[in-house]
């Protein structure tokens, strides 16, 4: 085909985006040319591994587009030299009077699914990373509308897409706001997958906005009138209650990690009815800490700033409650969020303080800094003993001791239901955002307890500060399933092997899509 009936972007301009790395063919100033001067509608298709001497094959729906415009995508491949490898791309323009640019995008090897080493659907994971780059590819040459190739996982497309072209951009001067194009399914007709596949990570996205706003800007009451805006018109119900009724249920643990801002306390209480009333609600437990700067155990100075994403763990629990009254799925889900900050002040709580919790036991608090265990004790047995559930799930990002070992591979689990844990190890290699179990051993409890002036501390003696963190919260939920979630390396700052879909240097929203996917397995057996 002569060069003056397709334009194809060569290496050295956009052509070739390796996985994670298409931002970096872009230059800011040119792609900001280019929105304002053009309006177009791009399309995103994917081309598998080339295998042998076979030359790479474009997905079902890749061909029938090819079909249409006389074979010319095939022929420009083949120009080209693409193999199909995963996250590989072109971009062709002036194929097709309707789609201005065309995104031919690697998928790896055709029919892989999944892999019991990576614990991870390898296939439903292509599918993200390609639509994933396709779709940011043509967001920075100013796409309008991106329409994406379901590449046989219509979900997991309409995940890495909706995920990749989303931004936190409200703090920008909205001329140099990045532009959000509107997504829509090519060439399949499994719309609700891929409209399922938008609600998750619509919540994600969610999740991503509450956790990277500038605390100054997400206060307690402020989280708590986003949390309104989103649930209410899903027909959940959000109860604010205020500091008056925090001190009339006994909460001291709460206020102890409170007090020490002027910022009020708020606890919510959320509940989703998908099922009978009588049904028992799974119940998740947020940690809710809108900012910690560690109190009087003042944290390093040195991303300081990250630790506005101490409240990820509770904007994790709204987004995915969002997304089970959006897919409407049938089970009670019951939430409670605990929201403060955890600043330094006279009224701060002290190091080697001392409190009794709900249970009788008391509880010194050796470390302010660790303050997610301290601030969840009397919320957790509240929870329990007022709502009554079935199954117990708490998150948030608790101690470094889990980011040393899994990076931001996966959420580090605890639980003493080994039914759960396969469960959630499910939902993980589903969703791609995985999850692996921690020892709960006893080893641990006797780390924390006993001492001769006090029944558990919030340290412990060791340096395996998150399977310690799980051990004190497990003291807490004395006759109940329960699952504990540390996300304190998957739940702040992407910043080491971050996937296309996501931004690095940004806030991630994990575990969000996991959970999800988790509910749904519970409901729909």
């Amino acid at each position: 085909m002569a060069r003056s009936q397709a334009t194809c972007y060569s290496k050295s301009f956009l052509g070739l985006l390796r996985y994670n790395r298409v931002i970096s063919f872009v230059p800011r100033a040119h792609c900001m040319q280019v929105r304002t001067k053009c309006e177009l509608n791009g399309i995103v298709i994917g081309l598998y591994l080339k295998e042998g001497e076979k030359d790479p094959q474009l997905t079902p729906n890749g061909e029938k587009f090819d079909d249409r415009v006389g074979g010319k995508i095939s022929e420009l491949v083949r120009e080209t030299h693409m193999i199909g490898e995963l996250g590989e791309g072109r971009m062709f323009n002036n194929v097709d009077k309707e789609f201005s640019a065309v995104a031919v995008i690697g998928l790896g090897q055709e029919g892989v699914g999944y892999d019991a080493e990576e614990v991870l659907d390898v296939g439903m994971e292509n599918a993200r990373v390609a639509a994933a780059v396709g779709a940011r590819f043509l967001q920075y040459q100013g796409a309008q509308t991106v329409f994406v190739d379901g590449m046989e996982y219509p979900e997991q497309a309409a995940e890495g897409a909706a995920m990749a072209v989303w931004r936190y951009n409200v703090n920008k001067r909205k001329n140099n706001r990045m532009h959000i194009p509107k997504l829509e399914l090519y060439g399949s007709a499994d719309v609700d997958a891929w409209t399922r596949g938008l609600f998750k990570a619509e919540s994600q996205n969610l999740a991503r906005r509450l956790s990277d706003t500038p605390a100054n800007q997400m206060t307690p009451s402020i989280f708590a009138q986003a949390t309104i805006d989103s649930l209410c018109p899903c027909g959940v119900t959000v109860e604010v209650r205020s500091m008056d009724w925090i001190e009339a249920q006994g909460l001291n643990s709460f206020l102890m990690v409170a007090k020490g801002s002027c910022e009020p306390p708020i606890v919510l209480e959320i509940h989703y009815c998908g099922s009978s009333p009588e049904d028992r609600p799974l119940l998740l437990l947020g940690k809710g800490l809108t900012f910690n700067s560690g109190g009087l155990c003042l944290k390093s100075k040195q991303g300081l700033h990250e630790h506005r994403a101490a409240v990820s763990g509770a904007a994790s629990v709204v987004a995915a409650i969002r997304a089970a009254a959006a897919l409407s799925l049938p089970l009670n889900v019951s939430a409670l969020l605990p929201l403060c900050e955890n600043m330094p002040s006279g009224m701060a709580a002290k190091p080697g303080d001392v409190i009794t919790l709900m249970n009788g036991k008391t509880l010194c608090i050796k470390n302010t800094s660790s303050a997610g265990a301290v601030m969840l004790a009397d919320p957790m047995l509240y929870a329990q003993n007022t709502m009554k559930p079935k199954l117990l799930v708490d998150l948030g990002t608790y101690a470094r001791g889990v980011r040393y070992g899994l990076g931001a591979s996966s959420t580090g689990l605890w639980t003493n239901n080994s039914t759960l844990w396969k469960q959630f190890k499910k939902a993980g290699s589903i969703t791609g955002d995985r999850v692996w179990r921690m020892p709960l051993w006893k080893y641990f409890k006797h780390l924390i307890e006993p001492n001769m002036t006090y029944d558990m501390c919030n340290e412990g003696r060791g340096p395996a500060s998150s399977c310690l963190t799980a051990a004190l919260l497990y003291q807490l939920v004395p006759c109940l399933d329960w699952v504990h979630l540390d996300t304190r390396g998957t739940g702040m700052l992407a910043k080491h092997g971050v996937p296309p879909y996501l931004l690095r240097d940004r806030m991630t929203g994990r575990p969000t899509r996991t959970i999800i996917q988790f509910m749904h397995q519970l409901a729909c057996k």
